[in-house]
């Protein structure tokens, strides 16, 4: 119903926002993420939100880009996480982190979330994994001088040793670690690598 609301932030608590858009005060529930970024009160923003339909009433989620609320329908879309798990998840993990989390299987840190346990941070890791681009998850987890680090042979070297049992964060951390990997082949650097996930 609402793509999204543009408005001044007029109060803020520790789950929730009111953004006043034409003498009328919407009240949002965000992510602690999302508060943290708020310019502060009196400021007018832009907040993307998801409406949800229940028996007992109706809810706003909100959030400041496109990519945290695709991530959240997403989160949502999960059996066993509604708005407010997905809400929890996404204070604690910021859409980098928790995109790079799924792909990398680190269900650890999904279940820091309050109220997320470990077979649900799983449930969400197993439904979502192939919704997640893992190069890109990747990436933006690299400081902006290792922006193309990724790519290539070391790409195809951590798809290796992903096929060959590791999980994805060993692959990606055993791969990274390689000194002058870009010089070298995927067999090198998958050898290399190897030397390294026998003492990880």
């Amino acid at each position: 119903m609402f793509a999204y609301i543009k408005g001044v932030v007029e109060e803020t608590a520790q789950d929730s926002i009111v953004l006043d858009h034409d003498g009328i005060g919407y009240f949002i529930y965000v992510p602690s993420t999302v508060l943290s970024q708020l310019p502060g009160k009196g400021v007018e923003v832009k907040i993307h939100t998801y409406f949800q339909v229940k028996e007992d009433g109706f809810s706003l989620f909100g959030f400041l880009s496109k990519e945290e609320l695709e991530l959240f329908k997403l989160l949502i879309s999960v059996n066993g996480i509604g708005p407010k798990a997905g809400i929890s998840i996404l204070s604690v993990l910021s859409a980098e982190d928790l995109r790079f989390a799924i792909a990398s299987e680190d269900d650890k840190a999904i279940a820091q979330a309050p109220g997320v346990g470990k077979k649900t941070a799983q449930r969400v890791i197993i439904d979502l994994k192939d919704k997640i681009d893992f190069v890109g998850a990747v990436e933006s987890k690299l400081d902006a001088g290792e922006k193309n680090a990724i790519s290539g042979a070391r790409n195809d070297a951590i798809l290796a040793l992903s096929s060959l049992g590791y999980s994805q964060t060993e692959s990606y951390k055993a791969v990274a670690e390689i000194e002058n990997a870009d010089e070298m082949d995927v067999e090198s650097i998958i050898k290399e690598a190897l030397k390294k996930l026998t003492f990880m």
